[in-house]
């Protein structure tokens, strides 16, 4: 490409360079006074991304669901059907068009629409995005983009092929969207803090249960969706669900990803049971960029009633910041200012072509293989690069799905004896 991805990718939502629109009816061959979404995956996330992208734009309907679990995809359309008439008499999904089981993302993904919404566990992500992408859909894509570096790759792949065919690509990075950051990276850029000189990345907070026992009649196939979240294949640990967030916004205000980190973990808190699983507790990570600056990153979940912090921190070399206190935030009742709206407000935009093209897929991408990395260092004890990460061939997904298949749980890592490969 004669233009640098990053410059193609990391403009800010507020003062982006006008690329060239590409309009649904350019893309897709027909133009439509309303747009037609899909969801693939009907938990709380994905129905609430539904309502935030309703909430943002009234000429948006969802016509098609998918999930694995059909109770999950009643749940999630009784919720939407119960919300006010604005969001409620625009979801349009049929008997026809709900998709239940392992290949239902196929069936959404070859349906009559437009945006395809992304909010499964993330194990799943790369292979659920190539499909949208082949489809030539528009995606909104919920973080991270996947849970190990095979996977990210193929996420990456197709991210390419998203950007040759003018796709929007939104992804649930909200703080690219969130007024105050916008504007604080903003003015950072003009040099109000100086040049960058280090970075911090918290998220220390309470554990992410999603279920309290298990029910005797789930497989292990079963029992490990219905809490994924304690699984390393299907969730990728904290540091990759949830601290992404964080590491993300460090890798935003780079404008790059690190190349290379040292990382230590464990599991304190955690009890040795099959309800937890096997990820760590807590990760300590040292990054280090290109330009040798420094980003140190810290995610926890210990029990409640424990210390909290969920932040970043820039330092300059006039002055610091907390990422968003340059900016306003106006303490307004006004959805349309939620960052979890205003990320499908430009979605919608870009798609339209009345706003700055959209496409996160690389940039959120990189900022998730950043974080696996620094997963596979805990575990392994290793200092690794970049380019390990390029080249590794671990791959967590499992080869065969359904619902009674025996899955047996990886012991916890140990570093000095866990491998990276």
């Amino acid at each position: 490409m004669s233009q640098s991805r990053r410059s193609f990718l990391g403009q800010s939502a507020a003062g982006a360079t006008a690329f060239t629109i590409i309009r649904p009816e350019l893309v897709r061959g027909a133009g439509k006074a309303k747009l037609k979404a899909g969801l693939i995956g009907c938990g709380g996330r994905g129905t609430q991304a539904v309502e935030n992208l309703m909430t943002g734009d009234d000429s948006v309907e969802l016509v098609a669901v998918a999930d694995i679990f059909e109770d999950r995809q009643e749940s999630s359309l009784k919720r939407l059907k119960g919300l006010n008439p604005k969001i409620s008499d625009r979801i349009k999904v049929t008997p026809e068009t709900r998709f239940i089981g392992f290949d239902a993302f196929k069936k959404l993904a070859a349906s009559d629409l437009d945006i395809v919404m992304l909010a499964t566990p993330p194990g799943y992500r790369p292979e659920h995005f190539e499909a949208a992408i082949n489809a030539k859909k528009h995606v909104f894509c919920e973080k991270p983009f996947g849970t190990d570096p095979v996977g990210v790759r193929r996420f990456m792949d197709a991210a390419k092929k998203s950007e040759e065919l003018k796709l929007t690509v939104m992804s649930g990075a909200q703080r690219r969207f969130q007024r105050d950051y916008v504007e604080t990276l903003d003015k950072i850029k003009q040099g109000a803090i100086g040049d960058i000189a280090a970075l911090y990345a918290y998220w220390i907070g309470g554990p992410v249960i999603q279920q309290k026992g298990r029910n005797a009649q789930w497989g292990d196939m079963e029992w490990q969706h219905r809490a994924w979240y304690s699984f390393v294949w299907i969730c990728g640990d904290q540091v990759v669900e949830q601290h992404l967030h964080n590491i993300d916004v460090c890798n935003w205000f780079m404008n790059a990803h690190p190349v290379k980190c040292v990382a230590s973990g464990g599991a304190i808190w955690r009890p040795k049971e099959e309800l937890y699983g096997n990820i760590y507790d807590h990760i300590s990570a040292d990054f280090t960029y290109a330009n040798g600056v420094h980003m140190s990153s810290y995610c926890r979940q210990y029990p409640k009633g424990c210390y909290n912090n969920v932040s970043e921190l820039v330092v300059g070399t006039k002055g610091r910041s907390n990422a968003h206190d340059l900016g306003s935030s106006p303490r307004s009742r006004d959805p349309l200012e939620n960052p979890y709206v205003r990320e499908h407000i430009a979605m919608m935009n870009s798609i339209r072509g009345d706003g700055p093209y959209v496409n996160h897929a690389m940039a959120v991408a990189e900022s998730t293989m950043t974080c696996i990395m620094a997963r596979e260092s805990a575990y392994s004890g290793m200092e690794l690069t970049w380019d390990m990460m390029m080249n590794s061939k671990l791959d967590l997904q499992p080869k065969n799905f359904d619902y009674k298949l025996k899955m047996d749980v990886p012991p916890l890592p140990v570093p000095g004896q866990y491998k990276f490969i």
